[in-house]
């Protein structure tokens, strides 16, 4: 591991909230949108709705109120979406963050104290919609965290430079025609480098280039701790 991944590992022995404080860690189960998921064949899995029925499924079967997992999962999630396709024919279908699949409205919660590095509504059909990013400083090191499918209200007052404390609610999950077509969730993402962008960073990346982006984006459950 890199210095950061041993940073975030050693930040805390315990799970943190990254939602509502009041769903214990114990209502989180894990989710699989993997391309080798069997279950998922006879779902149309980019549509809001059958998703949500889906994850509905688990969390029922799992008797949770969270379904969270994703990192580096290969998704066909972004199949009907034009902009992970675009690029020179090359796919984007590896997931560089985790999800937390909840209500819309549920509260999401800073897992470790940052300040407001940018923010946008991302509203280009497929992407985060309103999407903030914190800047944090961990024993001298620099890093970020992406929080996005926020609600508009989320972004509504920041405050570039704004600091938020651990535990915080920096904002809430948005609904499907907010967040941009996605059944309800939090998309969160750690991130070495931000580099020139403000407000928005891949969340998703194609084979040749995981590499990179295993690298600058280490797995957020180093930090977490959900389900270890």
């Amino acid at each position: 591991m890199n210095l950061l991944e041993d940073l975030l590992l050693d930040y805390s022995k315990k799970s943190i909230s990254i939602l509502d404080a009041e769903i214990s860690i114990t209502s989180y189960c894990a989710l699989d949108l993997s391309i080798s998921n069997d279950f998922l064949t006879t779902v149309a899995i980019t549509d809001p709705k059958e998703c949500q029925e889906y994850i509905d499924k688990v969390l029922t079967l799992n008797k949770a109120e969270v379904a969270y997992g994703g990192y580096l999962e290969r998704r066909n999630l972004y199949a009907d979406k034009s902009n992970f396709s675009k690029e020179h024919s090359v796919v984007r279908n590896i997931h560089l963050g985790i999800d937390y699949w909840a209500n819309a409205g549920t509260k999401v919660l800073v897992p470790i104290e940052g300040k407001v590095h940018s923010f946008k509504n991302n509203s280009t059909v497929g992407d985060y919609g309103p999407t903030i990013i914190l800047e944090h400083i961990l024993n001298k090191v620099s890093f970020y965290t992406l929080y996005g499918h926020l609600s508009l209200d989320s972004i509504k007052n920041l405050k570039t430079g704004q600091v938020f404390k651990r535990g915080t609610c920096i904002g809430a999950l948005g609904t499907p025609d907010i967040n941009v077509n996605y059944a309800p969730h939090l998309h969160f993402q750690v991130i070495k480098s931000i580099q020139e962008y403000m407000g928005d960073y891949p969340g998703v990346c194609s084979a040749q280039d995981l590499e990179f982006f295993k690298d600058n984006c280490p797995n957020p459950n180093l930090l977490l701790k959900i389900g270890v």
